[in-house]
């Protein structure tokens, strides 16, 4: 398993988390106006982007620094990796599991449950973020908090996704409407 990480400048204040889009432009659409609102410049995604063709629209949504992890439904994952998206300063690909640190917070994020709780047991994270079952989730494990953020696509419960003030240490669920 491949480890990526990254730093994110002090000054970042809010981020989002999103899983589970499965190719609702819709919605995808819905959330990134309000994360331009909110003025949120970053985006970490837990997986099911799906294709590439919605992975473009993100970009096109989304002028902030975006972090995909792979999941189960992600077709074009080799294609994105062929198209070199890395060399793009704001969009960063992390294969199954991204590690970031923001204003002193280590957090890591993947899209496998599984994988999330592993992670969130050694101790390592302070937050751990992850998607797959597409159910928001909350649970502390140790100091660590691990966190579902739902399903964008709104398959099976209704469409969420999460933000985090770094600064204040403060996570919201925001349901779609």
């Amino acid at each position: 398993m491949k480890n990526n990480r990254s730093a994110i400048s002090p000054q970042s204040e809010k981020i989002a988390i999103i899983s589970d889009s499965h190719d609702n432009l819709a919605n995808i659409k819905k959330t990134f106006d309000f994360l331009k609102k909110e003025m949120v410049k970053t985006v970490l995604h837990c997986g099911d982007i799906s294709t590439l063709l919605t992975l473009k629209e993100i970009l096109n949504q989304f002028s902030g620094k975006i972090y995909i992890v792979f999941g189960n439904a992600d077709k074009d994952n080799f294609e994105v990796t062929k198209m070199g998206v890395n060399s793009q300063s704001r969009l960063k690909v992390l294969g199954e599991l991204g590690e970031i640190k923001i204003n002193g917070k280590n957090i890591a994020f993947t899209h496998f449950p599984k994988l999330a709780r592993e992670l969130a047991e050694s101790k390592k994270y302070d937050l751990v973020f992850y998607g797959h079952t597409h159910k928001p989730w909350e649970e502390k494990i140790g100091k660590t908090r691990l966190i579902n953020p739902g399903n964008l696509a709104g398959i099976y419960y209704k469409a969420t996704f999460a933000t985090y003030d770094t600064k204040l240490n403060k996570l919201e669920l925001k349901i779609l409407d």
